[in-house]
């Protein structure tokens, strides 16, 4: 493997965990560092990852970021995902109460586990493939949700319950937009 493979493994295993894209951009940085001196001094990048750069990027992701800590990270950026997508289901309806269906939860649901599984198969998808997906995925399952259950409302969930919804990934967000700039600003100086 190239050193760029072997950095390109390592991201792909660490988003995958859940680790912060500040960390992840340090840990490159300094593996990249490594497999540099390695090769300046003749060794092989398999000296310093080992047989398996999988094996070697989880457990430097559980060394850097505890599980519990990647855990509590995704369920709020997930929360942050399902508030945006209600606000989004709000928006046609221009109402402040939405009747949630049978119907709009298998839509979401479908896309939510097709999106997922693709994203930790292949990596990210485009703009263009997630539209892909909704309409090849979660259009079908919509239309048998309608036709198994109805189109009666379940219940109906008033607009102020979205912002506590967003709430808990916005810290998250926030992080990772300032790690951003300063990179940015960092690596214009």
């Amino acid at each position: 493997m190239t050193n760029a493979q072997i950095l390109a493994a390592c991201r792909s295993n660490w988003e995958y965990r859940g680790v912060d894209d500040a960390s992840v951009r340090e840990m490159l940085d300094e593996l990249s560092a490594h497999l540099e001196d390695a090769e300046d001094a003749g060794r092989t990048a398999q000296d310093v990852v080992g047989r398996d750069v999988r094996t070697f990027a989880a457990s430097w992701a559980r060394a850097r970021a505890p599980l519990s800590r990647r855990a509590l990270r995704m369920v709020c950026l997930g929360s942050l995902a399902l508030g945006s997508v209600l606000l989004i289901s709000y928006l046609p309806r221009w109402t402040t109460e939405l009747d949630v269906t049978a119907r709009l939860i298998a839509f979401w649901v479908a896309i939510g586990a097709v999106t997922v599984a693709l994203e930790l198969r292949r990596g990210s998808l485009s703009l263009l493939e997630g539209w892909g997906v909704g309409l090849a995925v979660g259009l079908p399952v919509m239309v048998l949700a309608d036709r198994l259950v109805g189109d009666e409302a379940l219940f109906t969930l008033p607009l102020w319950v979205v912002p506590f919804v967003l709430l808990p990934g916005l810290p998250y967000v926030l992080a990772d937009l300032r790690a951003r700039k300063s990179r940015l600003d960092g690596g214009a100086g």
